[in-house]
């Protein structure tokens, strides 16, 4: 009989969970297609700037490092 009850209890929690869960869904704003697009762009590009800048100051580093590691030698 307890088994019975605590597995009636696990179901009504997860049917309960499932309920919550679908309405919260139907509250939530999605993004429409248009701003996924163009928010996606702006993340790619700000990536490849980023990218970019850090490209450059490691190459720039690197041969400063190797300039001074000549100067020693």
């Amino acid at each position: 009989m307890a088994v019975v009850k605590e597995t009636e209890k696990r179901e009504n929690a997860l049917v309960r969970t499932y309920r919550e869960l679908s309405g919260e869904m139907k509250k939530v704003i999605w993004p429409t297609r248009q701003e996924t697009t163009r928010l996606t762009i702006v993340v790619v590009v700000v990536s490849a700037i980023i990218s970019a800048i850090l490209f450059t100051a490691d190459s720039l580093f690197s041969w400063l490092l190797l300039q001074l590691q000549n100067l020693v030698s």
